[in-house]
């Protein structure tokens, strides 16, 4: 076959475009275009296969890429054809047909049956647009200024058929010989008349005198009116967090269901739930942390339902376990030492008995087959994680380095450890079974479901122990100083080592949203400012104030001498303390502090070496914590740069606030000007290039690799280019009313754009009646101005102005809105929780934290709440978000 390429596209003087086809045995072919007049690019291919895959890519003289299609083009070519004109559109990444055409469109549209085109040897154009069409009653049509294609008359519009997923064709006979102007629209087949006409100009094509030459006009970027038409609403609740009347003290995965029915009942079309992977480690409350899992693939076993197991619990056990579900039931907060420890004794007991049948089940064995890459080291983790009682694989007496040839043998019947292994897969493969079948029944609804993708893994993971060469393990990730907390957070995972990650294209990354896909039609990312630059600690620190991004264009010693700023390193880099700073640290009790302390005969103190940072001083005093030990880790962060090692050199990093130190308040003035001036072109002019840059580099390639909407949350320290990068590759950003980004005290919904989630509050917050009693002065000024109410606020926020606040999220052009469900209880008297404190999930400034916050209805209750119900359900439909 003949395939004559044509692209318009606006390039510089030196600049070039080349095709890139991708051959189905995985070779790629590059074809350099030669340009025509009128900005047009040309090409000949021949081509041997009845489809094709393809981009384009702008380079320089030198060969450099400056801009690439991240979506390919996709085309099938009809046999009775061997030549074919292709005149393209640039795919960006950002076109509602890219982004649209997700997972939610097939679980909306699971009843899809492809159509199929006729193609006959007389056609001279097959028209060809991407519109993702969430309404199972509409269809796109062509209209045209030729009579071929109705002189612009909607009863002569021409149908076009949807050949798969969001793909709309018509293939079509046009005689005249003149330019063809033309438009797409969407037709109503219930209504039976065209509802929406694409805005804007007419889009324009060539007649096609050619006999045999097919000319594919294939078009992208849709523009009807009303076509961001996806709008959703949801609700976002932690899994553990459910409460059903049959429940066990924690939420699973089967009260997931009922969660569902009552969404469908007030009309959201969209569930949000927070991680849901596997955090065992101790087995203590600490594990209830869901952002720090042992594994990215194993689901956690606290979701599992005992009485949804292939096999029963045995006879002297059910009285036992129907006590301990009652009593566990019945807390306000999830206990979840009792409940896990519970779960995993009845677990065991069944394991043991059904162990026969267990291990000839042809479902399992598949299971385990399909899985066995990450479930046998997952598996074995576990095991020697509760033989030696830590998952630190440092401290094992075996095993402490991951090679894959001593594990297997735990998945060989012969090995001791066996049946212990065994265990842990077959738990995972009944979770899955779960898991599925609930998803199966949220599809059912017409409901997606979405998750949540931890930026970071856990210090002590089966990750880390397989794949170190993968993580920076010398090293801690976190947040700078945000509205959550003053000394920034420090979450203790291992920083990624990118470029490692880079050299295989980022197949860890791909394989763990594929891992997700299986379950998740929607994915937020947390923390996506990770893959832009990571807030960065030595394992030194224990405060994220200590840290610096990663990577950065860090200060180096001849920026200080330009600036002619004194640099010396013992001024700078380690805590300036004197007299008046140990008092005011330490007051009367500065003598204890020079315990830890010396003191020099030029009046200048320095920590003694074994107390010299923060985590030495944590250490020295962990079964004694107490305020001196946070006022010396507090002091030991009163440094005015950081240092970092780089090429064997030494660079710095201001630390953050630099200018509240009191390290800074004892320089001279000019020093501290010069200072200042280095700080503001560290953190806000020089870095937005390289995280573009280094961002553009991973973020196509992974994201690429999943059919999931993707949203970000993008809330903190957001640097200028994180926005640019999002809209490019159509990241859905996350917009909270009180945590806005920029020089405003709120963020005002109506205002979102289209691809924003909008929400009240987030899992990291207070809810909002806890938020309304924080600060008084704020809230007054939220009162008159956002909500546009007179007079003084009211101490408590009451139901009137919970539906304020949920209305003005839901009637706005953002695709989706979401609240957490405490903000659903807030609109209605009979519903609120009194003990407002209990409704809190976590609060960022306290680590660890106990995450254990229980609905306090059941969700039976729920559904019984009738008027309540329709109340959301008008809301909800009247916005047009169903």
């Amino acid at each position: 076959m003949k395939l004559y390429f044509n692209i318009e596209y606006h390039a510089k003087p030196g600049e070039n475009l080349e095709l890139i086809i991708d051959e189905k045995d995985s070779s790629i072919r590059n074809h350099m275009m030669f340009h025509t007049e009128n900005d047009l690019w040309k090409c000949e291919v021949d081509f041997f296969s009845k489809s094709i895959a393809y981009q384009y890519r702008l380079k320089d003289e030198r060969g450099n890429v400056l801009h690439e299609e991240f979506v390919q083009h996709h085309l099938s070519f009809p046999h009775n054809y061997k030549e074919f004109l292709i005149f393209d559109e640039w795919n960006s990444k950002n076109f509602p047909e890219n982004y649209l055409n997700n997972k939610i469109l097939k679980n909306k549209l699971n009843q899809f049956v492809p159509q199929k085109t006729s193609v006959l040897k007389k056609h001279t154009h097959l028209f060809r647009i991407e519109a993702p069409v969430y309404n199972p009653d509409w269809e796109i049509i062509l209209i045209g200024n030729v009579a071929s294609l109705g002189n612009w008359s909607y009863e002569n519009s021409i149908h076009l058929s949807q050949t798969d997923f969001g793909i709309w064709e018509a293939s079509v006979e046009i005689s005249e010989i003149q330019l063809i102007q033309y438009k797409y629209a969407i037709f109503d087949k219930k209504q039976q008349k065209i509802i929406d006409v694409e805005s804007g100009e007419n889009r324009l094509t060539d007649p096609n005198p050619q006999n045999d030459v097919l000319q594919i006009v294939s078009d992208h970027y849709f523009r009807f009116k009303s076509y961001q038409m996806y709008h959703d609403a949801g609700v976002a609740v932690p899994v553990f967090s459910l409460r059903t009347e049959n429940g066990f003290g924690v939420g699973e995965f089967s009260d997931l269901k009922k969660l569902a029915d009552w969404a469908n009942e007030i009309s959201l079309g969209i569930i949000q739930i927070l991680p849901i992977n596997d955090t065992t480690a101790n087995y203590s409350w600490t594990d209830s942390y869901p952002y720090a899992a042992v594994s990215v693939y194993a689901l956690h076993p606290q979701y599992i339902s005992i009485e949804n197991l292939d096999f029963k619990l045995p006879k002297d056990l059910v009285g036992e376990y129907e006590a301990e579900k009652n009593e566990l039931n019945s807390l306000e907060l999830v206990d979840y030492e009792k409940m896990i420890s519970s779960k995993w004794k009845y677990l065991k007991a069944i394991f043991n008995v059904e162990k026969e049948k267990i291990y000839k089940d042809r479902s399992f064995k598949k299971f385990i087959k399909d899985n066995e890459e990450w479930l046998l080291p997952y598996s074995a983790f576990c095991v020697l994680r509760d033989k030696y009682k830590t998952p630190n694989f440092n401290n094992w007496k075996t095993h402490k380095k991951y090679i894959a040839g001593k594990i297997t043998p735990f998945f060989s019947a012969k090995n001791k450890d066996y049946d212990a292994s065994m265990l842990h897969a077959w738990v995972q493969f009944q979770l899955d079974k779960q898991l599925k079948d609930v998803i199966e029944y949220i599809h059912g609804l017409g409901i997606s479901l979405k998750g949540d993708l931890p930026i970071g893994i856990y210090r002590y993971s089966v990750e880390a122990w397989t794949e170190p060469e993968l993580f920076g393990m010398d090293f801690q990730a976190g947040a700078p100083p945000d509205q959550f907390t003053e000394i920034g957070q420090n979450w203790e995972f291992p920083t990624y080592d990118w470029e490692a990650m880079k050299n295989d294209n980022y197949k860890w990354w791909k394989n763990r949203f594929k891992a997700l896909e299986k379950y998740f039609d929607a994915m937020r990312i947390d923390h996506i400012l990770g893959f832009f630059r990571i807030w960065r600690m030595p394992v030194s620190a224990t405060q994220g104030i200590l840290g610096y991004f990663y990577p950065a264009v860090p200060v180096v010693l001849e920026e200080f001498k330009a600036r002619h700023i004194p640099f010396d390193f013992e001024r700078y880099c380690t805590p300036f303390i004197n007299d008046e700073i140990l008092w005011k640290y330490f007051g009367e009790e500065s003598f204890k502090a020079l315990e830890y302390i010396n003191k020099y005969s030029d009046g200048k103190y320095q920590f003694k070496e074994e107390f010299n940072t923060q985590r030495k001083i944590s250490d020295y005093f962990k079964e004694s914590n107490n305020d001196l030990s946070e006022k010396l880790i507090s002091l030991c962060a009163n440094v005015l740069f950081l240092t970092e090692e780089k090429n064997g050199d030494a660079v710095y990093h201001p630390r953050f606030n630099v200018f509240k130190t009191e390290s800074y308040q004892y320089l001279s003035d000019w020093e501290k000007r010069s200072i200042y001036e280095l700080y503001q072109d560290y953190f806000f002019k020089r870095q937005d290039y390289l995280w573009k840059e280094k961002a553009m580099e991973k973020l196509p390639v992974i994201l690429n690799a999943t059919d999931m909407l993707i949203c970000g949350e993008d809330l903190g320290l957001v640097p200028d280019c994180v926005p640019e990068v999002m809209d490019e590759l159509a990241i859905i950003a996350l917009k909270v009313q009180r945590m806005p980004s920029g020089n405003i005290q709120f963020y005002n919904p109506k205002k979102a754009g289209y691809l924003n989630v909008v929400t009240a509050s987030s899992h990291d917050s207070s809810t909002l009646r806890q938020w309304w009693k924080e600060n008084q002065v704020l809230t007054q000024t939220y009162f008159n101005q956002q909500l546009n109410q007179q007079g003084k606020a009211p101490e408590d926020l009451n139901p009137y102005l919970a539906e304020i606040i949920m209305k003005q999220h839901l009637y706005n052009d953002a695709m989706l809105a979401i609240f957490p469900i405490q903000e659903f209880f807030a609109l209605d008297e009979n519903l609120i929780n009194y003990k407002m404190d209990n409704e809190r999930i976590n609060n960022p400034a306290v680590f660890p934290h106990y995450w254990r916050y229980r609905m306090h209805l059941n969700l039976e209750n729920l559904m019984e709440s009738s008027e309540f119900n329709q109340k959301i359900s008008n809301w909800v439909n009247d916005s047009g978000r169903n």
